[in-house]
Formats: structure tokens, sequence, C-alpha cells
């Protein structure tokens, strides 16, 4: 993919990020109740700064997460899709995800992790793709099994367990 596309769920629009993301993203990220399972900005530069990190990965890798908008009222509610992680590449393709606390159980993760293999399988032509959640963050077990994720089991020095899926 030579450029950073958008796409579309039944309920989101998937697209790049943009400067001006920053502070709808940084009022989820900074929820630490909703974030406990994942990265908590302390504040809205820490946001700027882990959107830009996975944007210029793209250069890289031809992929790279995208901001999830409500088609229904075209409000800001997560962020996420296939991407490698800044900090430990070495880890390979991932998907990783998070939403706005008020849009939890309506099938948006499920949504965007789709999005993300079709991105990666049929697009990219990957081989596999994989996932980390911690033990405890149950929805998110739920979401990688809906959508083929297999656990490979759990990795002490991440404290989560490593999910697989392999292309179809």
């Amino acid at each position: 993919m030579s450029e950073r596309a958008a796409f579309e769920t039944p309920q989101l629009i998937l697209r790049p990020s943009e400067p001006a993301d920053v502070d709808a993203l940084f009022a989820m990220q900074s929820d630490e109740d909703a974030m406990r399972y994942t990265h908590v900005a302390r504040d809205r530069d820490a946001t700027s700064r882990f959107l830009d990190a996975y944007a210029a990965r793209f250069d890289e890798d031809g992929f790279a997460p995208w901001v999830a908008v409500m088609k229904s009222d075209g409000r800001i509610v997560g962020w996420g899709g296939l991407c490698k992680d800044p900090d430990a590449p070495e880890w390979g393709p991932e998907v990783a995800y998070f939403f706005h606390r008020q849009y939890w159980g309506r099938g948006l993760a499920t949504e965007l992790v789709r999005a993300a293999l079709t991105c990666a399988f049929r697009d990219l032509e990957l081989p596999e793709v994989f996932a980390f959640t911690r033990p405890a963050n149950i929805a998110s077990k739920r979401v990688l099994a809906k959508t083929g994720f297999r656990r490979l089991g759990y990795v002490a020095e991440l404290g989560r367990d490593r999910y697989v899926i392999g292309r179809f």
C-alpha cells in the first residue's frame, strides 16, 4: 500500500490520524479506569507522541492504526487497527485498539479488528497477525475469539497473553 487508506465498517469510518484528533483521543487515553489494560496518557503531549510514533511506522511497514469515527454522528470514538509497536516492532504485525467507554458493547472493536485483518491478509498478504491482551481483559479476549484469533500463551515479560491468526 503506497498511501494510508481509509476503511468503512457497518458503523465506523476508519481513517488515518490527523493532528486535530489529539484532544478527542487524549480524552479516552487519560481515562485511567477505561485504559487500565493498556496505555494511559498522562497529558495531551503524551497522546500526540503516541499517535505520531504509530503513524510514523507506516513508511516502514505499509500500515498504521486508524482513528475510528462513528458514521452516525461523525464523533471520534476510538483508535486502532493493524500496527507494529514502535517500541517493540520485533513482535510483528498486531492489532491494537481502544474505544471511548460510552461506545463499549456495540461491536466496534470487532468491526475494527475485522477491517484490520482484511487489510493484513487481502491487501498486504501478511502470513499472520498477532494480538496481546492482559489476562483480566475479558472484553478483548471476546473480540479476539470472535475474529478467529487463537491464544499462543502467556508472555511474562509483557504481562499479557499473546494471540495469533493466520491468513485465511
